[in-house]
């Protein structure tokens, strides 16, 4: 078994917050990320699919065709976007980097399975303090 990632970077808007919840108790919890006006983060991702290697490419799998399914399915959906209220696959979910990262496996897991791989870990940075690892 061999792992290989692919790392790419995307810009986007959120806010968390709870609709049910006072603004006082928005701000109590999430701190500034609760701003009414929203704010944006400079993310980066990374990819790691893992399998075997094809002993006529050397490839566990074809990065080109990796980094296609990951514009595809979430660069062109995410990037310079307001995660809620842009991206299809984030409506009605609360953006904190953590649900990010699980939404994103949801979106990558198949299209990356049928390269003959599986997805390994969604890595999402959110700061240069913050980041989270998913593994499914």
């Amino acid at each position: 078994m061999i792992y290989i990632t692919r790392k790419e970077t995307f810009c986007a808007a959120h806010k968390l917050s709870r609709p049910d919840w006072s603004l006082e108790k928005n701000l109590e919890i999430f701190g500034k990320c609760s701003n009414p006006n929203w704010h944006g983060h400079n993310y980066t991702l990374w990819i790691t699919v893992k399998g075997e290697v094809n002993p006529e490419t050397g490839f566990v799998a074809n990065l080109a065709e990796v980094s296609n399914i990951i514009r595809v399915n979430v660069l062109d959906k995410v990037d310079h976007r307001n995660l809620d209220l842009d991206v299809d696959f984030m409506k009605g979910k609360l953006s904190s980097t953590e649900v990010l990262a699980m939404e994103i496996w949801k979106q990558l897991q198949q299209p990356i399975n049928a390269l003959g791989c599986s997805l390994h870990c969604v890595k999402l940075q959110e700061t240069e303090k913050n980041s989270v690892e998913y593994f499914g």
